[in-house]
């Protein structure tokens, strides 16, 4: 029996694009991502700050302008969330920090919000003004126990 080498192209060809399909699924999944030369830093602290995991997206009007570079406890056991954000940008010490979720595997980022101020932040600069993420447990306990019914 012989083989035709056109049909041996073709699956190797049709071989090498699932492999590059795979890798390129796993890279988008697993978060990989370079943000290019380093920005400044900003902190956030926050209550709570759900399933943000470092190198998650720091967004401004849904456009990437850096990533969370480390989160810790801090001495009052909130969340300190270290933020490398783009450079380029002038953010005023108004602006806000909010964590929110994206897409259908729930990934979390954190988004910007600018305010009005004429006073700019500066590298090392603390975010003031911060959203916590919602916790959907905490959410539907609250539901539960305030829908009873009201003493008679």
């Amino acid at each position: 029996m012989k083989r035709s080498p056109l049909r041996d192209l073709i699956v190797g060809i049709f071989v090498l694009c699932g492999l590059a399909a795979i890798a390129y699924l796993s890279i988008q999944l697993g978060g990989l991502y370079y943000s290019g030369p380093a920005g400044f830093k900003l902190i956030a602290t926050f209550d709570e700050v759900g399933d943000l995991k470092p190198r998650s997206a720091v967004v401004i009007a849904g456009v990437r302008v850096g990533q969370v570079v480390s989160i810790e406890l801090d001495d009052l056991l909130r969340a300190r969330c270290v933020l490398d954000v783009d450079p380029s940008l002038e953010l005023d010490v108004e602006t806000s920090a909010a964590i929110k979720t994206a897409g259908l595997l729930g990934e979390k980022f954190i988004a910007l919000e600018p305010g009005g101020s004429d006073e700019m932040l500066e590298s090392g600069d603390e975010i003031d003004r911060t959203v916590s993420a919602l916790s959907i447990e905490s959410l539907v306990g609250k539901f539960v126990n305030d829908s009873g019914l009201e003493g008679d």
